[in-house]
């Protein structure tokens, strides 16, 4: 794992969007490079207790696991519960899987009807590090465009991370724009031009489709229910990041036939184990894996501190230090 030290990092800047409070932008400088990178950290995954959910750190596994490997886990909880080989179990027959997962349950004390997924790795999909160059120009173009750069960095590590690819259901670009939606938002997509690969642009199309159509109608699926919210919860982005993947038409009626009375955490693992129209299993990972791909960049960026949030109070104090000096 490549370290990374706070050489040069500060508090980037802080800015309002639109009627949200401030969020922190953090540059750091990576040792023997003079680059630097923009991230944006969020308190609330540690302070919340996002880190210790099942979810989230079973895809932590899978990330950095190769895709010759496999974890067989329980699925509607994640528990994992065995490690073995993608490609023996492939080879196996249908009836030879069955006898495996029945000794499973067994040893497990599990019941003859617990559903379990085999999960293959996927570290060659999920490379944070090769997104690292990318978060920057999303950030910046994200605040530019007035949407807090949380998404942009966020989408980016779970949308086709450091490669431009199509999804299998025609999406495509660095933030996995399906046709229809880029040519909503500006961009032009035809025979011979498609400026979903364009990263500028994409980029500046996905945060408008976050700003004019999934922010908004977040709050309207959330204000027909009555629940309140702050546009700076976690759980709250997590629910947009939802809006995004699966369509406020499936998210607003997954809700709708939930009726929850109340927003948070209990709300989004509420999502991970309901279905709805198009929301089906893929959406109920998609905040699942937004919350992993997080947590580990954190770890990579941090890896030279003692804990995440000190860090932030050092470079606050460096910063604030340097700010006192210049202006001496």
């Amino acid at each position: 794992m490549v370290k990374y030290a706070f050489i040069l990092a500060s508090f980037l800047f802080t800015f309002s969007l639109l009627s949200q409070e401030n969020h922190k932008v953090v540059e750091v400088t990576r040792y023997g490079d003079s680059n630097t990178i923009y991230f944006v950290p969020d308190e609330q995954l540690i302070d919340e207790r996002w880190d210790l959910l099942a979810q989230p750190n079973f895809w932590k596994k899978v990330m950095v696991l190769s895709p010759d490997s496999c974890i067989i886990n329980v699925a509607e909880t994640r528990q994992i519960l065995y490690y073995t080989s993608f490609i023996d179990w492939k080879a196996q027959t249908e009836e030879e899987k069955d006898s495996v997962r029945m000794q499973i349950r067994m040893d497990y004390g599990l019941d003859s009807n617990e559903r379990l997924y085999v999960t293959s790795g996927k570290n060659h999909f999920y490379q944070v590090e090769k997104v690292l160059p990318s978060l920057s120009k999303g950030i910046e173009v994200f605040e530019r465009e007035g949407v807090n750069p949380w998404y942009a960095q966020t989408i980016l590590l779970i949308e086709s991370p450091g490669k431009i690819a199509y999804s299998n259901v025609g999406a495509f670009g660095p933030f996995q724009l399906m046709k229809s939606v880029a040519r909503t938002y500006g961009l032009t997509v035809n025979r011979k031009v498609d400026e979903r690969k364009d990263f500028e642009k994409s980029a500046e199309a996905a945060s408008k489709l976050l700003r004019i159509s999934c922010i908004p109608n977040a709050k309207r699926i959330l204000n027909r229910n009555n629940i309140s919210y702050n546009e700076n919860d976690l759980w709250f982005k997590l629910f947009v990041l939802h809006i995004y993947h699966a369509g406020a038409g499936n998210v607003g009626g997954l809700i709708d036939n939930m009726k929850p009375d109340t927003g948070g955490m209990w709300l989004i693992t509420e999502m991970w184990q309901n279905e709805h129209g198009g929301f089906k299993n893929a959406s109920q990972n998609y905040s699942q894996v937004a919350l992993a791909s997080n947590l580990i960049l954190e770890e990579l960026m941090y890896s030279n501190c003692e804990s995440i949030y000190e860090c932030n109070q050092e470079i606050t104090q460096t910063q604030d230090s340097t700010d006192v000096q210049n202006r001496q």
